[in-house]
């Protein structure tokens, strides 16, 4: 399984959209400082993801919530999962 998610970090009020195919792992990473965009700082939370069963699908999905552009589309995907 693939996934596309979506974390949060109230220190910076800002959300990171991306993909993978480990999500635990991955938001691991960005706790860890071992992504460049998230490493300012530690208090990353997922908030949303998605499942695919294909890495080009996940890399896809990640694609169209980025191209949204849209803080409201962000949260009306968190609200609409949770």
């Amino acid at each position: 399984m693939f996934y596309t998610y979506i974390i949060y970090s109230k220190a910076l009020d800002n959300y990171y959209i991306g993909s993978c195919q480990d999500v635990e792992k991955r938001l691991q990473d960005h706790l860890n400082s071992r992504s460049s965009y998230t490493k300012v700082t530690k208090d990353w939370e997922l908030k949303y993801y998605e499942t695919f069963p294909t890495r080009s699908e996940a890399c896809k999905r990640e694609l169209q919530i980025k191209k949204m552009k849209s803080r409201k589309y962000i949260e009306t995907l968190i609200k609409t999962k949770g």
